[in-house]
């Protein structure tokens, strides 16, 4: 399932629920259908998610194998999921007084 966020200040996000989730949940919002950060809240949370961001980012690992050899496909990390969505609130709270971000999906995830 996608989930699009859309700010009146900067273009749409696309992510899937699965990416999206975490991000929502490090910030403290449920995962709705439909949710909304309001100007007073996007400066928090592109800040809390800075946060989370540094607690769970570990530095890559280069040249990891599998126990058969192969390499192991690359993992994505929290910080490249969130970088989007932190610039999104960190735009669009320097967008004035109406300045809003609202997200949709096709139901709760």
């Amino acid at each position: 399932m996608l989930v699009r966020f859309l700010s009146s200040e900067t273009g749409e996000i696309l992510m899937f629920a699965e990416a999206a989730r975490p991000l929502l949940q490090a910030i403290g919002k449920e995962t709705t259908a439909r949710g909304a950060f309001t100007q007073d809240e996007m400066a928090g949370a592109a800040q809390a998610l800075r946060e989370a961001v540094q607690r769970a980012d570990a530095p890559p690992q280069d040249d990891e194998f599998d126990e058969s050899g192969k390499k192991k496909e690359p993992v994505v990390a929290l910080g490249q999921r969130a970088w989007p969505l932190i610039d999104m609130l960190e735009r669009s709270s320097r967008g004035g007084p109406k300045a809003n971000i609202v997200w949709e999906a096709s139901a709760a995830f």
